[in-house]
């Protein structure tokens, strides 16, 4: 059988992920959004919109980006692995 990403995550990850799903949903409730205003937003299936709110590593990099995008978060994203001043 073969293994998948998920299968392979370190749980330190499998919990980042989780965290940011759930704050992307936190972030969805406070803008009073509704998943199905989401998932037609980011122009995925309401299947795929819950999944980023599970954190699911399967889901493309572009959907969460396009919840960040929609949620206003978009500044957000450019600081994930942006090099801080001692990595330069």
């Amino acid at each position: 059988m073969r293994s998948t990403v998920v299968d392979t995550l370190p749980p330190k990850v499998k919990r980042a992920l989780s965290k940011l799903g759930a704050d992307i949903a936190l972030a969805r409730k406070k803008r009073s959004l509704t998943t199905f205003m989401m998932a037609e937003r980011l122009g995925v299936a309401k299947s795929t919109y819950f999944k980023i709110e599970k954190g699911d590593p399967t889901v493309a990099m572009g959907a969460y980006a396009m919840a960040f995008l929609f949620l206003g978060l978009d500044d957000a994203l450019g600081h994930i692995v942006a090099p801080r001043p001692h990595d330069t």
